[in-house]
């Protein structure tokens, strides 16, 4: 990127085009790829997986070689954040469509209109967010103590606390009334509804937290939302194994809690990327191994 290149939001417009360019092709790809039939591979959820992996990795690549080491290392860490916070997440879905009784290809659907929906919310999150940390300087302590707040949330979690609560326990009630095998339109759109408010209130931690990675919107967006055109294959790849992941909520506490105090004391202490990067792998690491070795036997 030159520096004479008129730079919007962290890149040049030409990098905002190609980016959503890309991001169209995957969610046409993902369309053909997981449309053509009622039933969802594991092994094809794991393969999409995997190659939008691969191409999240590729995207960091290229920041390298065209804005700096230090945003890929940033993008990765972001990337890495969101999807990790999203596993749990998608124990939330989990929960809401066993108990709404929802078949595959109806559950594919609704996540399809979820990860739409999440792109345009995600957006105007980080929009927002960004814009409130470059006009008020305080705003950074309030996501800072947000994501300790988070932590504590996530490490007081309990299994039979899991699920949706309040107002998403309301939108599951009046589903679970008009579903009656394939759920009727005005119940699909509540469903839908659930899911989108689900993903709003993860979005409270999830972008703050990234927010503590880096200040760049661009980062913080193409971390976002690579994360977010993963969300529904792993959801099928990990779909039977998600039950067996049920220390995570600590390491992601803990990833929750790193980022946090990160953001609070930033204007006295630099944490390089490359440990926060280094930390959130290893904590990631240690807790999925140590939830597998204390599964319960099935």
């Amino acid at each position: 990127m030159t520096a004479s290149a008129h730079v919007f939001a962290g890149a040049t417009p030409v990098f905002w085009i190609a980016f959503h360019a890309i991001v169209a092709v995957l969610l046409i790809v993902d369309l053909a790829f997981l449309q053509r039939s009622k039933h969802v591979s594991i092994r094809a959820a794991w393969g999409w997986t995997v190659v939008l992996a691969a191409m999240a990795f590729c995207f960091a690549l290229f920041l390298s070689r065209t804005q700096g080491r230090e945003p890929a290392l940033e993008f990765l860490s972001g990337y890495l954040v969101e999807g990790s916070l999203s596993v749990d997440n998608l124990f939330v879905f989990l929960l809401m469509f066993r108990s709404l009784k929802l078949d595959v290809d109806q559950q594919r659907r609704v996540l399809l209109w979820g990860v739409l929906g999440a792109i345009v919310m995600r957006a105007l999150f980080i929009a927002v967010g960004t814009s409130l940390l470059h006009r008020f300087a305080w705003v950074e302590y309030v996501f800072g103590a947000f994501l300790i707040y988070a932590a504590i949330r996530l490490l007081k979690h309990k299994e039979e606390d899991e699920g949706p609560s309040g107002p998403m326990r309301w939108l599951q009630q009046c589903c679970l009334q008009n579903v009656n095998g394939k759920p009727a339109m005005s119940a699909f759109l509540l469903i839908v509804l659930a899911v989108e408010a689900t993903d709003l209130i993860f979005a409270l931690d999830s972008i703050p937290a990234v927010l503590a990675i880096t200040r760049n919107t661009f980062i913080v967006y193409t971390s976002n939302i690579f994360a977010i055109l993963g969300l529904r294959s792993l959801y099928f790849a990990l779909s039977s194994a998600l039950d067996k992941l049920r220390l995570l909520h600590y390491g992601l506490a803990l990833i929750l809690a790193f980022v946090g105090v990160k953001m609070l004391i930033s204007k006295w202490v630099d944490v390089p990327v490359t440990w926060s990067l280094g930390f959130i792998l290893l904590v990631l690491a240690i807790f999925s191994i140590a939830s597998r070795l204390t599964a319960k036997p099935a």
